[in-house]
């Protein structure tokens, strides 16, 4: 071969050289390529990833240390034995005492009541006052038993899907001071609960929650993303086919009862003045030589009118069913005794009620309870 054809030849390969490497680049930049996934993605996109920055979701740690310290796990001691166990928070701290909220049913019949604080030093508490029908109770501590004081929120201002948590002590000792998260599920919801341990007497109006709620978790806070109390936890549906649904008294609810509590005030209700049971028990009625038609299936039956009540006063007698107070609709007496306690004693309401399926109505000015 000549010389010139030799130098010919090695520009040739450089030239195709060259050229065959522009033209894969410009293919590989616009090509789809598959990650160890299966998954399609662009060469470009790569590129990208390796200038982009990774947010983590968000954590609640700060809101969680903003209040930690202000729950506290609570004993209650009868007969020198633990006999249940539960949560409490210092919602003030005023003068050389502190004061913790928490339910009614984790102090019930206690005769000494102990705090395990988050450093799980032990302190002696006093309950102040107690509410069966609020679910709430006051403790109080020495103001230097206090770490911290938890900050107070609104649960009307809170909204459905927004982030919460709560604090307490699950289950007892070993696992005090857990956290649990969740979101706000729902508002305004009408519970029914047993204060008598037979029947659903009584209604409360909760929060739900999705965050894990157990036994030893009562009393303990419920707060909002910022570590604000918006409820106290008080009870959870317990069915092997429902899972988180928590509940807790509103925060306004329970701080408008606060003083009284604080002040060991008994809290006054009325009374209609009647004894009564539900229109679906059926023994009872019979019992009493009721018989309803079959076509009435929501209210309450009126066994007895109690004398000198407001109820003997009025026009209702044995065998009424009352399905109104008020324009708000009866159900049962779970729901008669929390339209009732709305009001005060001396107040005057209306009662919608039934007689021999005629619709009726009568005022009742009631009276106050007489609880002994």
């Amino acid at each position: 071969m000549k010389k010139n054809d030799k130098i010919n030849l090695v520009i040739y390969l450089f030239v195709a050289f060259v050229l065959g490497g522009l033209l894969m680049y410009f293919i590989s930049i616009n090509t789809n390529l598959i990650d160890s996934n299966g998954n399609s993605t662009s060469n470009n996109t790569c590129r990208a990833c390796s200038d982009t920055v990774i947010v983590n979701e968000g954590s609640l740690s700060a809101s969680v240390e903003k209040a930690y310290d202000a729950v506290m796990m609570v004993q209650n001691y009868k007969n020198n034995s633990v006999q249940s166990t539960g949560s409490a928070f210092v919602y003030k701290v005023e003068g050389d005492y502190a004061y913790m909220l928490t339910n009614h049913h984790v102090v019930e019949g206690a005769d000494r009541i102990v705090l395990i604080r988050s450093d799980d030093e032990e302190i002696e508490g006093t309950v102040l006052g107690s509410d069966e029908y609020l679910d709430l109770a006051v403790i109080r501590i020495n103001a230097s038993d206090s770490i911290d004081v938890a900050a107070i929120g609104s649960s009307e201002d809170s909204k459905l899907g927004d982030v919460v948590f709560t604090i307490g002590s699950p289950l007892g000792y070993e696992y005090r001071g857990t956290v649990t998260d969740g979101i706000l599920s729902g508002k305004d919801r009408m519970v029914t609960v047993s204060l008598s341990g037979t029947t659903s007497d009584w209604v409360m109006k909760v929060l739900q929650t999705n965050a894990a709620v157990n036994p030893g978790n009562s009393g303990g806070p419920l707060l909002n993303a910022s570590g604000e109390v918006i409820g106290v936890i008080s009870l959870k549906l317990v069915e092997t086919e429902v899972e988180n649904m928590g509940f807790a008294i509103p925060i306004e609810y329970a701080m408008s009862h606060i003083e009284a509590l604080e002040n060991n005030e008994t809290i006054v209700r009325p009374m209609l003045g009647i004894s009564m049971v539900n229109v679906t028990d059926t023994y009872t009625l019979y019992r009493s030589g009721i018989i309803l038609d079959d076509s009435i299936e929501n209210g309450v039956v009126v066994i007895e009118v109690t004398a000198d009540s407001g109820a003997s006063k009025s026009d209702l007698q044995k065998g009424d069913v009352i399905t109104k107070l008020n324009d708000e609709a009866i159900n049962n007496t779970a729901y008669l005794r929390y339209e009732l306690y709305k009001y005060n004693v001396g107040d005057t309401i209306t009662i919608t009620y039934l007689r021999d399926g005629e619709e009726r109505t009568t005022k009742i000015t009631l009276t106050e309870y007489n609880q002994s």
